[in-house]
């Protein structure tokens, strides 16, 4: 599928005019930031563009600086692991998407969020966005590059719980490291599994 030519479709039925697209990273982890993203592309193509979750690190680094040399706006929003335990990790991805689509609003006519919030007027939510649309595929890509940066300043000050590595997920080396040392303080004590 061309995400290029969805995105070109889908202003084609709305009139035309600008598409900013938004997606979050970090949703599930046990430890760490939820980050969102929002991306108004320029003229070029970013060839190679794809939900974030199907490329691998070298490739989504490389696509990273594309989209940030190439695009006409970028914004991201994130909510540290206490904020979210505070809040709730529905609100904080509710919020971050709406922070990150609210800050670049005024360069975009259409705001396209991934996933079936309901964001409010004027903001659509389609379930798989990342994978149908070049601008959700492209800031996928910038909040997913984001964390990932941010997991591996986490580790540096946290180690032991393999956060270069697995992200905050909850893989098997994680799991193992939080049922000998017990959570840090970037870790989400409201989760199952880490906290109770």
């Amino acid at each position: 599928m061309d995400l290029f030519a969805f995105d070109a479709a889908w202003l084609a039925g709305r009139s035309g005019g600008r598409l900013a697209g938004a997606d979050e990273a970090g949703r599930g982890a046990f430890a760490g930031p939820i980050f969102a993203a929002a991306v108004v592309l320029g003229a070029d193509r970013v060839e190679g563009i794809k939900d974030s979750k199907l490329l691998g690190a070298k490739a989504r680094e490389l696509l990273f600086s594309e989209v940030v040399e190439g695009c006409e706006a970028l914004s991201f929003v994130s909510f540290p692991a206490w904020w979210i335990d505070r809040n709730g990790v529905g609100r904080a991805n509710r919020e971050a998407l709406l922070g990150a689509l609210g800050a670049i609003s005024g360069k975009a006519e259409h705001l396209l969020a991934d996933g079936n919030l309901r964001l409010g007027d004027g903001i659509t939510s389609l379930p798989r966005a990342d994978a149908a649309s070049a601008a959700v595929a492209s800031a996928s890509v910038v909040a997913k590059v984001l964390r990932d940066y941010a997991m591996s300043r986490l580790a540096e000050a946290h180690p032991g719980y393999g956060f270069e590595r697995n992200k905050g997920y909850g893989t098997q080396e994680h799991r193992a490291a939080l049922a000998e040392a017990g959570p840090c303080r970037v870790h989400r004590l409201s989760y199952r599994g880490v906290g109770r």
